[in-house]
């Protein structure tokens, strides 16, 4: 008869708490993301006929998937602290973009200190008119994905990934009698990738081993 021990008895049922989860942008992890959700949903219609009550069938029809993503505010914005956003670059037109961060700083600034406005559209030059630069809102972000990583202290490990995200709304506020500060935006992605197995450690596993059982390391590329 085969003996178990503690941990292989563990294993046969893991789930994963929140504490066991990270959210990687850019090969990087997001160190205030506080929650993460998505919904999917797809039109399918009834197909009727005369004489009949009850359906004959259903027709498929267009797949949306959406979903909201909160973070706290430490020291700095989302947008200006992590990969790929700090280091991303969209086209804006240049009477969206502003002069100097440095300026936002000045008290007295008004709105048009705070940005470049050009003196008029140049119609011989059009690419004069725009210029690429960073994003100042998370709707001007590009598209961008997000990997999602949970292992728990049982070593089991599993991941999924949003692909092709882009922010729609973004929401905060603060109070006296906020704790904390969160930052909240809603977002489209193209598809998503359930959640998927990357293995194990070992119950022979060596204290710092980054190896899994039946999967490819820790890796989640």
């Amino acid at each position: 008869m085969a003996s178990y021990s503690s941990l292989d008895l563990a294993r046969q049922y893991s789930s994963f708490a929140g504490v066991d989860i990270k959210c990687i942008l850019g090969g990087e992890v997001v160190g205030q993301m506080q929650a993460i959700s998505y919904a999917v949903q797809r039109e399918k219609a009834p197909i009727y006929v005369m004489g009949r009550v009850d359906p004959l069938s259903f027709s498929r029809g267009k797949r949306g998937i959406a979903g909201t993503m909160i973070s706290l505010l430490l020291d700095q914005h989302l947008i200006s602290e992590h990969a790929p956003f700090a280091t991303s670059f969209a086209v804006l037109d240049k009477d969206e973009i502003f002069s100097s961060p440095a300026d936002l700083n000045v008290a007295n600034t008004t709105a048009a200190d705070q940005q470049d406005i050009a003196p008029g559209f140049a119609e011989a030059d059009l690419g004069s008119n725009y210029t690429p630069a960073t994003p100042k809102y998370v709707d001007q972000l590009l598209p961008f994905d997000v990997t999602i990583v949970a292992a728990n202290e049982y070593g089991q490990a599993s991941t999924m990934r949003i692909y092709g995200c882009e922010i729609l709304n973004e929401g905060s506020g603060f109070s006296i009698d906020d704790i904390v500060i969160e930052n909240q935006m809603t977002y489209v992605c193209r598809t998503i990738l359930p959640w998927k197995k990357m293995g194990s450690w070992g119950t022979d596993a060596s204290p710092g081993a980054t190896k899994l059982v039946g999967g490819a390391g820790m890796n989640p590329a």
